[in-house]
């Protein structure tokens, strides 16, 4: 990361989004990716253009200020579409997706309308300059407290994620062909991307720590805890043939959603009824 980043990065956080010099009276906000190599966490700020309207939407341009190659930043959130958020007053997660066609030159008109020198970038370089929409997930609050809160919200986060990517899928085939077509498919891309990594972070995350802990905790249930890791395997199969199968969703991608989502909601129902009770009980 530049020095110059660094220190605007360091101002933005410390006076709840407010920064000066060049930027001075204009809005910013923090983007973290995680980089497509490392795995690691990559901040910027970056200017944006807020959508009217009930959709929580942020739009930013991967402008590098005209260079003739894409910012870091922008690789990384094709590889990895979960992306973290920070306003002058919160930090939320969203979906990174590029807009595509003739959506991607109404909203890139639409931004250099306010800010002239968006337009000047492009002309100077070649390539199509990305607009990226930052789409807020949504968040399924569980009402309740401790671990048996965080893996209920876990649990609703990934439900939620899957019914959109489920009705993506099923909208893909209607689709008209041409860049409408294509900017669904990107959309479609992205959530299930985001959606994936996050199971598997999460099914990684109990495999390594929670499960063994519990299973110390309680012995008696450790053939639950083996019948969890081989659906945690199954599973995981199913993420990898959806992955696959990104790049040619109308080959059974539909079908391979719908298997994803049975499987999926048997598994979350039967954790829940067996944990809930454990990791209450912890905390009593």
């Amino acid at each position: 990361m530049s020095s110059f980043n660094q220190t605007v990065i360091e101002e933005f956080r410390a006076n709840a989004g407010q920064v000066g010099g060049p930027f001075e009276g204009s809005e910013l906000i923090l983007l973290t990716t995680t980089g497509a190599r490392s795995g690691k966490p990559h901040t910027v700020p970056l200017g944006f253009a807020r959508a009217d309207g009930a959709r929580q939407e942020l739009f930013v341009v991967a402008s590098a200020a005209g260079a003739d190659r894409h910012p870091a930043w922008y690789h990384n959130l094709l590889a990895r579409p979960l992306v973290e958020v920070e306003t002058g007053t919160e930090t939320y997660e969203a979906v990174a997706v590029p807009a595509q066609g003739a959506r991607r030159d109404e909203l890139f008109a639409w931004i250099v309308r306010a800010e002239p020198g968006y337009g000047e970038y492009q002309a100077g370089t070649r390539r199509v300059i990305p607009v990226v929409a930052l789409q807020r997930t949504h968040e399924v609050p569980s009402q309740e407290g401790g671990i048996a809160g965080k893996l209920l919200d876990v649990h609703g986060w990934l439900r939620a994620q899957l019914a959109l990517v489920r009705e993506l899928a099923r909208e893909e085939p209607q689709a008209p062909q041409g860049a409408a077509a294509a900017s669904l498919g990107l959309q479609l891309r992205q959530h299930c991307l985001a959606f994936c990594h996050s199971l598997e972070f999460h099914h990684r995350s109990e495999d390594a720590g929670l499960f063994p802990y519990l299973e110390q905790q309680h012995p008696h249930m450790r053939e639950f805890f083996r019948r969890i890791g081989a659906e945690h395997r199954v599973i995981a199969r199913l993420q990898e043939e959806l992955v696959r199968a990104l790049d040619a969703p109308g080959a059974g991608f539909s079908e391979r959603v719908e298997r994803m989502s049975r499987e999926l909601e048997a598994h979350l129902d039967g954790e829940e009824a067996q944990l809930l009770p454990v990791l209450r009980a912890l905390e009593a």
